[in-house]
């Protein structure tokens, strides 16, 4: 008998993306030492070029989600994409890549909605959350560091309506974040957003 995890994965994974965030900074060209505190520092040689410096896009950072309809809507958590002079794309597969537009941020409930350009796209039906109880199996699927695809941990629910103050997104400050599944699945770096 095989483990419902893996009937899981087969219906899920297709649907779960990769959350690139960019934006142009200026070029580096190389990188010098700087001691301080008794320690060395590796810091970037910016172009110094002023108005006409190069520019590059460069990847600032980045997250997973999932894609919740066919033609496109993708959900995520709202401190993947809060910074809103970035860019961002969504990873599918390697062969696969969108430019996504950011339709909506909500910081209370670190949720946010993006939207890519496509058509007959795998994708995550939407469920009752109501409907969890404590002690159910749960499994949390996610694209760790941007590198891992298709990453799962499994668990137990193991808190409901929990309330937390936690600080992150771009600005690191701080966020009340309430109604909150506690999950004892194992949660990575670059999980966020993820189903």
């Amino acid at each position: 008998m095989s483990s419902p995890i893996i009937k899981i994965a087969k219906k899920v994974c297709p649907a779960v993306i990769t959350v690139v965030v960019s934006k142009d900074l200026p070029k580096v060209e190389d990188f010098y030492s700087f001691p301080y505190g008794g320690k060395e520092y590796i810091m970037p040689m910016m172009d110094k070029g002023g108005a006409q410096a190069t520019m590059e896009k460069t990847q600032i950072g980045g997250g997973s989600g999932f894609i919740i309809s066919r033609d496109g809507y993708v959900l995520t958590s709202n401190h993947v994409v809060a910074d809103t002079t970035a860019d961002y794309t969504v990873i599918l597969d390697p062969e696969h890549k969108y430019p996504a537009k950011v339709l909506s941020r909500d910081s209370i409930n670190d949720v946010a909605v993006l939207k890519i350009e496509g058509k007959n796209l795998p994708y995550v039906p939407m469920a009752d959350s109501n409907k969890i109880q404590l002690g159910e199996d749960v499994v949390a699927v996610g694209n760790p560091l941007g590198e891992f695809q298709d990453t799962l941990s499994a668990g137990i629910v193991s808190g409901l309506s929990r309330y937390i103050s936690a600080f992150g997104g771009v600005d690191h400050q701080m966020q009340n974040l309430r109604g909150l599944i506690q999950t004892e699945a194992a949660i990575n770096p670059g999980n966020s957003g993820g189903p």
